[in-house]
């Protein structure tokens, strides 16, 4: 048996997986609105039901054994990853529930960043490497940490939380941890608005206006790579990772990004004896969460 289930539950829909945990073939993919599963049962809302039936589902799209079933899911998950622990605001009803009785099956539950690292470091840009992380920059700033080749979670599953860290201790914005400057309000999507004067409201437009050579966009965007590539050189010195995958929404920017980003970073690493961390863009992108769950079962 090498087949498995991923499910990444969101806010709005369902995505689902089946795998070939081996290979990391994708054999089978479903998107489920939230709240109205595939078996159309109409319930506004009732997104565990919808789970329930994505993976049914799935199961019946193979004759062999399915041999378990992972879920990525926002939070923060139990110690041993059964349930989420922790996700308030979101998803009511979310909290302590147990997927492996609802769905008479073996389930284990994982952070959603971390379930995108999961997918990269078993079948993407961080195969093969025992040390790495990740950043998903989209409407905020995500992460994992892949230390000696195993997700690390840490107390209270929180590792990973990349985007909180500060790169500018002067500020009076706090981020949603209480954090002043972080990075996820230096360069997440959510604080475009706020970082131009009002001019832009999302990364796309800022985007726009730097490469239309604008100058409010080109300074605005340029600081936010800096920031960025002083990060990443932080998290370089503190977790000496190989690779430094960045995933996300923000990535779209391509070379707008990734030829700044570059630059900054060669400033910044600290590179002794040669040593120097490569950059690299997720292979996944949105079946990332639903790939990493089932990736996780081997973890």
């Amino acid at each position: 048996m090498s087949q498995a289930i991923g499910i990444d539950l969101g806010g709005t829909r369902i995505k689902g997986v089946l795998i070939d945990t081996i290979t990391g073939t994708v054999l089978h993919q479903l998107i489920t609105p939230t709240g109205d599963g595939p078996t159309g049962d109409g319930e506004n809302g009732n997104w565990q039901r919808a789970v329930a039936d994505t993976v049914q589902a799935l199961s019946q799209q193979t004759t062999e054994s399915i041999l378990s079933i992972g879920l990525s899911a926002p939070g923060l998950p139990t110690p041993n990853n059964t349930a989420i622990a922790c996700m308030p605001g979101r998803l009511q009803g979310l909290e302590g529930f147990d997927w492996s009785a609802y769905l008479d099956k073996p389930v284990r539950v994982l952070n959603d960043a971390h379930a995108a690292l999961m997918a990269e470091a078993r079948f993407g840009a961080l195969k093969g490497a025992q040390h790495g992380l990740m950043l998903t920059l989209g409407t905020g700033v995500g992460g994992g940490l892949l230390l000696n080749g195993q997700l690390y979670q840490g107390f209270f599953q929180m590792a990973g939380h990349l985007g909180h860290v500060t790169v500018n201790a002067d500020s009076v914005h706090n981020d949603i941890t209480n954090m002043p400057g972080s990075l996820e309000d230096a360069i997440g999507n959510v604080t475009v608005s706020k970082r131009s004067f009002g001019r832009y409201q999302t990364t796309h437009e800022l985007v726009d206006g730097y490469r239309q050579g604008e100058p409010l966009a080109t300074q605005v965007w340029l600081t936010s790579i800096r920031q960025l590539a002083v990060a990443l050189a932080s998290f370089a010195n503190a977790f000496s990772p190989e690779i430094i995958v960045l995933g996300g929404g923000i990535m779209q920017a391509d070379r707008a990004l990734l030829d700044p980003l570059q630059t900054f970073f060669d400033l910044f690493e600290w590179r002794p004896a040669g040593k120097k961390t490569s950059l690299r863009k997720a292979y996944f992108e949105e079946w990332a969460g639903a790939i990493g769950a089932a990736a996780f079962l081997n973890q």
